[in-house]
């Protein structure tokens, strides 16, 4: 198995953005595929150029934006050639009509459409255009052309446009081109896999306005299932209430209370290949939770009676035929001690472990992963990277374990 301790590896891809209003949105485009471990180098049109600057691309990307077929700074004066050579893909977001045309039959007159048609990597494209433009013929035509071509058509979406028209022909936004991208570039370590997961906080009533929960933000979680659906897998997604837009992909049950969870996973467990327990469930409810609101008294003190919850990650690891298993926990002091003795006494294959006071809430994390082979730390990163790191080796050890078993 590799060492997951070495440096976070990034993959590099090429950003061509092409003259449409929906250019401004490469500036977050850029940012929400690093976030992904994604190391994005940009190439721009002439017309690009009149919507977004290059400078303020090569400010988020951290590379040298190209926009001439001639550029100088390309070593041999090869750039339609080599500036694509070590990237995994080109990505095109906005890609007008004219450039959907270009492409479709073979034209090569500048920088992004010569790279295009010199490629030896996918083509990704993500077309940005008002909705005529979008229904035309010629459009549709060149749209099926490039399918044919195994180009990758990511959109468009349907909605208010920069013309003051409604339809078709809207760029999808950063958060989704980001996932899809990263899908996309990820090996199908995963193909096949029925994935369970858990995610967020539940929340416990005290009554019909209060409850028993806690800070949990469901981000760690909701990476995780991303990063198993771009691996290839079908994963279903248990969560609890988090302010989040459900992963694209996932099938998403939401739920409140640990027993709603723990109904959840017992009615999809014995389909699942591997389960992640991410959720932060509340070891307590309220013994008998008070219909109307409890109102305040004089004397100022207030006694809740309490009852522990089940503990789904044990229930489902003590399956006569369990899935592979992993958990989590969050500690706030001696990580390495309670993470592997919970690991030992769950008897799961898995845990990983944070300090909760370093990520709950925060869009990185440094977890600690501890198995039958030892302990594995990952540096601090975004959540997103991290949790592509998981489930690489999520997919190692399951596979390792699946190969014993037959």
């Amino acid at each position: 198995m590799p060492d997951i301790t070495n440096k976070i590896d990034r993959k590099s891809i090429l950003l061509g953005l092409t003259g449409g209003i929906a250019a401004y949105k490469a500036a977050e485009l850029v940012r929400r595929l690093g976030d992904r471990g994604i190391d994005v180098h940009v190439v721009m049109t002439e017309a690009a150029c009149g919507f977004i600057t290059p400078a303020t691309l090569q400010a988020l990307s951290g590379h040298p934006v190209h926009t001439d077929m001639w550029d100088a700074r390309v070593h041999n004066g090869m750039g339609h050639i080599e500036l694509s050579r070590d990237k995994q893909a080109i990505v095109v977001a906005p890609a007008t009509a004219d450039f959907i045309a270009k492409a479709a039959n073979g034209l090569a007159d500048d920088l992004l459409s010569t790279l295009c048609l010199a490629r030896d990597c996918p083509l990704i494209v993500a077309p940005a255009m008002n909705r005529q433009m979008w229904e035309h013929p010629a459009t549709r035509r060149n749209i099926a052309q490039l399918k044919r071509d195994g180009v990758t058509i990511l959109g468009p979406d349907s909605g208010d446009q920069a013309c003051g028209e409604t339809g078709m022909g809207r760029m999808l936004e950063a958060d989704d081109l980001a996932d899809a991208i990263s899908a996309l570039l990820e090996p199908k370590t995963l193909a096949g896999k029925r994935v369970l997961m858990t995610a967020g906080p539940t929340f416990e009533p005290i009554d019909a306005v209060r409850g028993i929960t806690n800070r949990s933000s469901g981000k760690m979680g909701y990476a995780l299932a991303r990063a198993a659906i771009a691996a290839g897998a079908d994963v279903t997604l248990v969560s609890g209430p988090v302010s989040l837009a459900a992963p694209a992909g996932a099938a998403l049950i939401p739920v409140q209370t640990a027993a709603e969870m723990f109904d959840a996973v017992k009615k999809h467990a014995a389909k699942a290949d591997i389960f992640i327990g991410v959720a932060a469930v509340a070891d307590y409810r309220v013994n008998a939770p008070r219909k109307h609101k409890i109102k305040k008294t004089d004397e100022g003190q207030l006694t809740l009676k309490l009852t522990p919850n089940p503990d789904i990650l044990s229930w489902v690891a003590a399956r006569p035929k369990p899935p592979f298993c992993v958990g989590f926990a969050a500690e706030s002091r001696n990580l390495d001690t309670y993470a592997d003795q919970k690991r030992r006494r769950k008897k799961v294959p898995l845990m990983i472990a944070n300090l909760a006071q370093d990520a709950i809430g925060a869009d990185d994390n440094e977890v600690t992963l501890f198995d039958d082979t030892g302990t594995h730390r990952l540096p601090r990163a975004a959540k997103d990277v991290v949790a592509r790191k998981i489930i690489e080796h999520v997919a190692a050890l399951s596979g390792r374990k699946s190969r014993r078993s037959r």
